[in-house]
């Protein structure tokens, strides 16, 4: 009798046994919790990423950490804003659940979506566009960073021209820097002229405007990062050939352009931290997905006015080489 209650003991065991793996194995007990992928193209106004390093280190650490499958997309042709729009729309076609857009030309891009349906946020590098699926807005201040440049410039130099430098006002917020410029030297009676990049030329009108001011002791502001860095190249090729030697400030962070200041080539530059905005890009645009694309907030950042000594700043270094 004994017997037969052991073996009835050990066969119902066996039995719940084989129960439960085969319960646990189908998923009947234990659910895992699935995590949502989400997503999210970014598309920017380059033919190429390879001055959106410090951006993309900010983006990558956020889809890492909020579970984003992350297409990065560049142009066939700089600054085309009709291709943007198409790429908008084949992304979010394609299954984007949001887009970061780095506007080549706002005013166009602001027309040309007017005009789009779509059912994906927007999450714009810059500031944000009155549709409505524009959820978010990230950017400095453009107009207080061309204030920026200005009071350095009026600071630095007495009685001089200035040559703003620009591939076109229509571009970025060339527009706005100059105006914040202008605010602060015509104020001072500064003569302002504009100088605006012919790609055809391949860069000669910066020639002719360097030459120009090796005799007229003037100053040089690029609007844009490529105008900075083309102005920066052309006067480092100039500087063995003697001779007064223009001044030169602009806006950007590439590390060519952070060479050239250490280099004494560029007098000062306006920054911000790129990493915390790609960070902060990709954050609200999974805030929009969850949330419908409902936010509607501009963040601004801080816009800074660094010298060649400030590289060497631990809170400036940390903001301008990143580490993974």
């Amino acid at each position: 009798m004994k017997q037969g209650t052991y073996r009835l003991f050990f066969g119902v065991s066996a039995v719940i046994l084989v129960l439960l793996y085969l319960m646990s194995s189908t998923n009947l007990i234990i659910r895992e919790k699935k995590t949502e992928i989400y997503p999210i193209s970014v598309i920017v106004e380059d033919s190429s990423d390879e001055d959106y390093e410090k951006l993309r280190k900010g983006m990558d650490r956020a889809a890492q950490e909020l579970h984003v499958d992350l297409n990065f997309i560049t142009l066939y042709q700089p600054n085309d804003q009709n291709q943007q729009l198409g790429l908008i729309a084949r992304e979010i076609s394609d299954g984007a659940k949001a887009v970061i857009l780095s506007p080549a030309n706002p005013v166009e891009a602001m027309a040309g979506l007017d005009e789009m349906v779509l059912n994906s946020p927007l999450i714009i590098l810059g500031n944000i566009f009155p549709h409505a699926q524009a959820a978010a807005g990230i950017s400095i201040d453009y107009m207080e960073a061309g204030r920026l440049l200005g009071e350095a410039v009026r600071e630095n130099h007495k009685n001089v021209s200035v040559h703003l430098l620009t591939k076109g006002l229509e571009y970025g917020y060339a527009r706005e820097l100059y105006d914040g410029i202008y605010q602060v030297l015509s104020a001072f009676g500064y003569p302002l002229s504009v100088a605006v990049l012919d790609t055809e030329k391949d860069g000669t009108w910066m020639e002719e405007e360097a030459d120009f001011l090796h005799t007229q002791n003037g100053v040089m502001i690029a609007l844009d990062e490529s105008s900075l860095e083309e102005a920066a190249k052309i006067l480092e090729e100039n500087e063995s050939s003697g001779g007064p030697k223009p001044e030169l400030y602009g806006i950007g962070g590439t590390n060519r352009i952070l060479n050239y200041l250490d280099k004494g080539i560029i007098q000062g530059l306006v920054v911000h931290n790129w990493f915390d905005e790609g960070y902060l890009s990709v954050e609200k645009a999974v805030e929009a997905i969850q949330g419908g694309g409902n936010l509607k907030e501009q963040t601004n950042m801080k816009a800074y006015y660094i010298t060649k000594e400030d590289l060497r700043n631990p809170v400036y270094e940390k903001m301008l080489y990143p580490i993974d």
